[in-house]
């Protein structure tokens, strides 16, 4: 069962990455829908589910897009493991440590990217326009998908802190 979710997941990313978030463009960038969704993966099913599932996300959208193949898998993969480690070594996982952590991986995503793709030359402009609002907007996305998805489906995995 989890391998059909799992494949209807990484099937629906790709037209939901190519059709409707273009019109949620802010600032010239789009959320990765791919980072955000091995990220969850990883950190319900944990490391390994969200490392395969990340491997096929960064495959599938690298197939359909003009990047390298493997930057993007490699990328996608080791999101899904990092999100799965940060769920089970933290008790607590609120969706400000979500966004923190989607952060930290769609800057390591997009400076990978870079450092394969583009010159040296104009790398802080890269770095400063596209690379850095990308990686706020994918944080943002996260936390907020983190929070309703937190609400709706209320297990021990997903209890979060006390706001005193």
């Amino acid at each position: 069962m989890n391998v059909l979710i799992y494949s209807g997941l990484v099937l629906l990313l790709i037209p939901l990455q190519s059709t409707l978030l273009p019109h949620v463009i802010v600032w010239g960038v789009k959320p990765d829908a791919g980072l955000v969704a091995a990220c969850f993966i990883g950190l319900i099913a944990g490391e390994l589910r969200g490392m395969v599932v990340g491997l096929a996300i960064g495959w599938a959208m690298s197939l359909f897009s003009a990047g390298e193949l493997w930057v993007s898998l490699v990328t996608k993969g080791g999101a899904g493991f990092c999100a799965g480690m940060m769920g089970r070594h933290l008790t607590r996982v609120s969706p400000s440590l979500m966004g923190i952590g989607v952060f930290a991986m769609s800057c390591l995503s997009g400076l990978m990217e870079l450092f394969m793709l583009a010159s040296l030359s104009e790398s802080w402009w890269h770095v400063w326009s596209i690379i850095l609002p990308q990686a706020c907007f994918d944080a943002l996305v996260a936390a907020g998908s983190y929070w309703v998805f937190s609400e709706w489906f209320v297990r021990e995995r997903f209890a979060m802190s006390p706001r005193y």
